[in-house]
């Protein structure tokens, strides 16, 4: 039996991996990759390296050893998702392992933006196959916004069109170190009460079996408020300025952003104004066994990381 993490050379990925880490020998885990050499750094470290790509099936044959819990990280490529997400369960159904924890979108079926369409029907065929899951419903990473920061700066301005939402966001390695949680089998929540979900009956191996957690920071901002915090950590004068949708989508595509990621972008801060990723249940923090990451910190952080001027 092994804890194998898919997609583990991407940035939520590696994070995974480093928290399990913390917590267990390299030879308990396995990273899943599609190129070896982006794994090279992971197997130095002692970690099996497993190659396989979601969108050919017949690389996940093997992947999966009858007994192994699995982090499946959902992939990246919107509209042909399902196809590959549909690939990962199927093998993790033949392979008989004892638990798929899949990355979802917060709010799960509450959830009406189009990023998180995906996202459901992969819960509703990882309910219908019959495999121990874990739904790890994550909301919106510090990262989302943080990463933007040298463009605020340059710009002087935060650009979206979520209006006055608000969103709860959470540090990328705040999810990372919960997934860990979930695989290793700590914080196991009491008979019935995982998270704000359900937990299923019968002999458990993590005691994460067949439940699911609604992932998100402890609190929740607005753009304004956010730049607002931009300005205060910089002394530089910072200002959110709210676009209608499309005139939105025609700022993502101009500075790069394919034209079909602009629009669910769009489409995501639509959900935000409607208050569809401002939950704060608790789950993320319960799991962790302390407060997530505030903003602020993260935005300090990002800023720390830029060249000096920047």
């Amino acid at each position: 039996m092994s804890i194998v993490v898919t997609g583990a050379t991407g940035a939520l990925g590696r994070l995974v991996i480093g928290a399990l880490l913390e917590r267990t020998r390299p030879d308990d885990i396995v990273a899943v990759a599609r190129d070896r050499a982006k794994a090279a750094e992971l197997a130095a470290r002692g970690v099996e390296v497993r190659i396989a790509d979601y969108s050919r099936p017949e690389t996940l044959e093997g992947v999966f050893a009858a007994g192994d819990r699995v982090l499946f990280i959902s992939g990246n490529e919107a509209g042909r998702r399902l196809a590959q997400h549909r690939a990962v369960i199927d093998a993790g159904r033949e392979a008989h392992i004892a638990l798929l924890a899949y990355t979802s979108v917060l709010g799960g079926p509450t959830a009406t933006f189009s990023i998180a369409e995906e996202h459901l029907a992969t819960e509703q065929a990882l309910l219908a196959s019959g495999v121990p899951y874990c739904l790890l419903r994550n909301g919106w990473y510090h990262e989302n916004y943080t990463g933007a920061l040298p463009l605020t700066l340059k710009t002087g301005t935060v650009v979206g069109s979520a209006g006055e939402g608000r969103v709860a966001t959470a540090a990328r390695r705040d999810y990372a170190e919960a997934a860990a949680v979930i695989l290793t089998g700590e914080g196991r929540p009491a008979a019935g009460d995982a998270g704000t979900g359900h937990a299923g009956a019968g002999h458990a191996v993590t005691g994460h079996e067949n439940s699911v957690y609604e992932l998100s920071g402890d609190t929740a901002w607005s753009m304004a408020e956010y730049a607002a915090e931009v300005s205060r950590q910089t002394g530089r004068k910072i200002s959110y300025q709210d676009l209608p949708k499309d005139r939105y989508v025609a700022l993502l595509v101009e500075a790069g952003v394919p034209a079909l990621g602009a629009e669910m972008v769009a489409d995501a801060d639509a959900g935000i104004a409607r208050g569809e990723l401002d939950a704060t249940p608790g789950d993320l923090s319960r799991l962790l066994g302390r407060p997530t990451t505030p903003i602020a910190d993260a935005i300090a952080d990002a800023l720390k990381d830029l060249p000096a001027g920047g």
